[in-house]
């Protein structure tokens, strides 16, 4: 009676506690889960539409001063066989292979770089800005507090003078699990859980919008998991600042240090429904396909998630962890309709165009 009672409330509208979240953690109905979290996804999102994005994944460099135990996709600064640096020119075809397939936004990230300058960065931004007109939904909070840390500027300029030069908007990679005993214990030399959330609110107070998001599935705890959600949950209060949350499962491979067991589907759909119950100030939940794969993607659609996320083109992170999976804009399509949606392609703030729309400062910054 205690978890219908808790999904009741929910679905009307009402806000969980943590003491809420963590007993539905211990609910093994996962089709109870589901329908309450498609309840509220239907009051957030009443049309019968999903929503996807042609956009393409970029990792200008994959050099990294961050020792993260769950990625195989850095490289140390001295490692001259695996290292890159993406010169301009295979910047622009891979810019110009979206835009030849109608694609207008790219997520651009990389590691934490050791030695290129923050007027580097804005280099290459006003360089794909001038070039190719696209929003670049770029960088993530551990990567501008690197470059924060390596300026020793404030936040709020560093960010301003990334927007100035290109930078439109900021994807909420490298949030893990926003547990400082947590992040310590998977990764070292990496902004930590104030720091991450320090830099999102930064975002706002320039003017800048981000996505939130969690990978979970390794050495968290459920309770874990609930503090990350309630952290990003009051960040969101004070500043409005996500337009979606993405969640997904740490993908084991035998080549990572980090190892422990893999959370599977289940585990998945009932996190992602948790969350859509108790996250109810985030408009936007898509979608894990890349980790989880087509199908699960597709059924996640009634768990909560009202977007397919981004067809991505390339995916270089997850996939270095052995996990591949791939999905073009008709796969995708097909994939929402099938679930008896309409599938509608967007922009970075879910208007229903997949025309750019640039941000503005705010005029105090």
């Amino acid at each position: 009676m205690k978890i219908d009672t808790i999904l009741e409330r929910a679905v009307r509208g009402e806000r969980l506690s943590d003491d809420d979240a963590l007993a539905l953690f211990q609910c093994n109905d996962l089709t109870a889960l589901g329908a309450a979290a498609h309840e509220v996804r239907l009051r957030l999102h009443p049309e019968p539409t999903v929503t996807y994005i042609l956009e393409r994944n970029i990792n200008y460099s994959n050099i990294c001063a961050a020792d993260c135990d769950f990625c195989g996709f850095y490289a140390k600064p001295w490692d001259k066989l695996r290292g890159y640096v993406l010169p301009r020119e295979v910047l622009d075809q891979k810019i110009a292979e979206l835009t030849a397939l109608g694609g207008r936004q790219i997520l651009l990230q990389g590691g934490l770089h050791p030695t290129l300058k923050l007027e580097w960065y804005e280099e290459m931004l006003r360089h794909m800005k001038e070039r190719h007109g696209i929003h670049i939904h770029g960088f993530s909070p551990p990567e501008i507090w690197w470059f924060h840390r390596i300026t020793k500027k404030p936040l709020t300029e560093v960010i301003a003078r990334l927007h100035e030069a290109g930078l439109d908007s900021i994807p909420g990679g490298g949030g893990e699990i926003l547990v400082d005993r947590v992040r310590r214990q998977i990764t070292k030399n990496k902004s930590l859980t104030d720091e991450w959330l320090a830099v999102m609110r930064a975002a706002h107070e320039v003017g800048l919008r981000g996505t939130a998001t969690m990978m979970f599935g390794h050495v968290e705890t459920v309770a874990d998991r609930v503090e990350h959600m309630r952290r990003l949950r009051d960040l969101q209060d004070e500043t409005g600042v996500f337009t979606a949350f993405i969640c997904w499962t740490y993908q084991k491979s035998p080549e990572l240090p980090l190892q422990c067991p893999t959370a599977g589907s289940h585990e998945y759909l009932k996190t992602t429904a948790i969350a859509r119950l108790y996250l109810d100030n985030i408009a936007h939940f898509q979608s894990s396909w890349v980790t989880q794969g087509g199908k699960v993607g597709q059924v996640s659609l009634y768990y909560g998630c009202d977007d397919m996320g981004s067809t991505m083109m390339e995916e270089n992170v997850v996939s270095a962890a052995g996990t591949v999976f791939s999905l073009n804009d008709k796969e995708i399509e097909r994939l929402i309709t099938g679930a008896g949606f309409r599938p509608q392609r967007r922009n970075f703030f879910y208007d229903p165009t997949d025309e750019p729309r640039r941000p503005s400062l705010v005029a105090a910054v």
